[in-house]
């Protein structure tokens, strides 16, 4: 599933794409509900936002850091290679670096 909204502002999509993500995706940790059965983790678009795209432009897997819709499904292309069946699994590190560590 990949909803492509186009009238939409870019941080809408990303609250969107992370409600999506928490509603989808299982942890032992309590972030991710897992009560949505019907779309699998690997169907899922990376939440991009400043920090995300920032991060992500530094380590290479986009050529900029801009957050739009573009870039959010080239960087989960991207992370498809490392996890084809949870390719949002690393939205929490790539946010963590680019809040915390300043990266």
């Amino acid at each position: 599933m990949v909803m492509s909204i186009c009238l939409i502002n870019t941080t809408t999509i990303t609250r969107i794409y992370m409600y999506l993500r928490w509603m989808v995706r299982k942890d032992n940790n309590g972030v991710d509900f897992g009560i949505w059965r019907k779309i699998r983790p690997g169907q899922l678009v990376c939440p991009l936002d400043v920090h995300v795209a920032r991060v992500a432009e530094r380590l290479g897997l986009l050529d900029n850091n801009k957050s739009n819709w573009n870039n959010a499904l080239h960087l989960t292309d991207q992370l498809r290679i490392l996890n084809p069946k949870d390719p949002a699994v690393y939205d929490y590190a790539l946010f963590g670096l680019g809040m915390a560590e300043r990266f």
